[in-house]
């Protein structure tokens, strides 16, 4: 799977986006302009100590991920879109792109790309989901529909055991 932040403007969200791509072994995508640098202390904080491990791609603008990238097939996470996110179908290889936390993703890239336009449900009153708790809503979700393919299904206690073992 692959996670693509269309100028993500909050160090913090970032950080935790990438250590939940590390935990998932999904790519992190950025298409600048970041409102932030990658060494701040912020990052660091959520997420910096996985960073090592992250698969993680810069690009200057959407026109430069999408040449990079031609043929992929991407989700766009929008407040504004019509299809629930639990009505895609979501396969091993595809992106899944959210905007910046002040405006989203812009309307020139939803119009053109409608039918990959997906929304969280949620309450009329309030504007959007934190970034880094949407991520992980519809990463999930693309996850499951794909069997957790590569990630760890089982638990295990450190100092007792389950009593059905």
């Amino acid at each position: 799977m692959h996670i693509v932040l269309h100028q993500p403007e909050i160090p913090g969200n970032t950080g935790n986006i990438g250590r939940t791509c590390v935990a998932t072994g999904t790519s992190l995508h950025l298409i600048e302009p970041l409102g932030f640098r990658l060494d701040e202390k912020a990052i660091r904080r959520a997420g910096m100590d996985y960073w090592k491990d992250l698969d993680v791609h810069r690009y200057i603008n959407f026109e430069d991920f999408q040449e990079k990238n031609s043929g992929a097939r991407i989700w766009f996470a929008t407040t504004k879109a019509k299809k629930l996110y639990t009505e895609a179908e979501f396969g091993t290889g595809d992106y899944i792109m959210f905007g910046k936390e002040s405006a989203g993703i812009p309307e020139e890239i939803l119009t053109e790309h409608e039918e990959g336009c997906i929304r969280i449900p949620m309450s009329p009153d309030i504007r959007s989901l934190n970034l880094s708790n949407s991520v992980a809503v519809v990463l999930y979700e693309a996850l499951r529909q794909n069997g957790f393919c590569g990630l760890q299904r089982e638990g295990e206690l450190h100092r007792l055991q389950w009593k059905g073992h």
